[in-house]
């Protein structure tokens, strides 16, 4: 692997059943940058995530985070490699009997082993870089749509990740707020370098956050553009995705 990569997919298949989803994917992610998974409904967005995460085994293929194959890893090694990646899945995924604090302080209990008194503080700062220090108490039940997507990133966060996974981090909030995530996302990036993959098809988070993208392709299942937004927007020679991300009908 490249020194400046992180993540590299060589030749997934990603397979439900007798259903093929995804065929030969194959793409790497660079260090501190913010890479883009785009494509249309059911082209297999967040089930290419899940498998980058470890959730799901592929049918072929490898993901690498950094040097670790993490579907055929060593259990060891598997746990040592999710250390390194923290997860926003879509929808926040919190758990609505616990606290917010308590949700964010999971993953921190789960893998690392450190006092009560030490878990409050790590959480009370996690909480205090999305905002939400004042929150910590409450019940997912009692916050807003877009606080719920805070408190998901601050979990996904507690364990200083390198690499940071988000879908659809804006999907369901109004557009003041779906850019406030977006602002939270950037500073992220620049103030801790961390690499972060997002899965969207928001194109206004899109041109504002994404350095690289790419555009999976249901009927061809495999990836039919790679490149910056911009010049997917402007200059890819295939019309599909000139018409996605300058949000185009087919013409008549």
């Amino acid at each position: 692997m490249n020194a400046k990569e992180v993540v590299r997919v060589e030749n997934l298949g990603v397979a439900y059943e007798h259903e093929v989803v995804l065929r030969d994917i194959s793409f790497s992610v660079r260090e501190n940058e913010i890479f883009i998974i785009v494509g249309g409904s059911g082209s297999g967005k967040t089930s290419l995530m899940r498998h980058m995460v470890g959730l799901e085994a592929p049918a072929s293929g490898k993901v690498y985070i950094r040097e670790t194959d993490i579907a055929d890893a060593p259990e060891e090694s598997f746990y040592r490699s999710l250390k390194q990646i923290g997860v926003l899945f879509q929808g926040s995924a919190l758990l609505g009997s616990m606290t917010v604090a308590e949700n964010v302080s999971l993953p921190i209990f789960e893998y690392a082993n450190l006092p009560a008194s030490a878990v409050a503080s790590i959480v009370q700062i996690k909480l205090s870089m999305v905002g939400l220090e004042c929150y910590a108490d409450h019940l997912p039940s009692e916050i807003s749509g877009g606080m719920k997507k805070r408190a998901g990133l601050a979990r996904a966060l507690a364990l200083n990740p390198d690499i940071l996974f988000l879908d659809e981090p804006s999907a369901g909030l109004d557009p003041v707020i779906a850019a406030e995530i977006d602002n939270l996302i950037l500073h992220i990036n620049q103030s801790l370098g961390t690499t972060i993959i997002i899965v969207t098809h928001d194109l206004d988070s899109i041109f504002a956050l994404g350095q690289r993208a790419i555009m999976l392709d249901k009927s061809s299942k495999g990836i039919i553009a790679h490149g910056k937004p911009a010049d997917l927007r402007d200059h890819d020679p295939n019309p599909v995705v000139r018409r996605f991300f300058s949000r185009k009908p087919p013409e008549a």
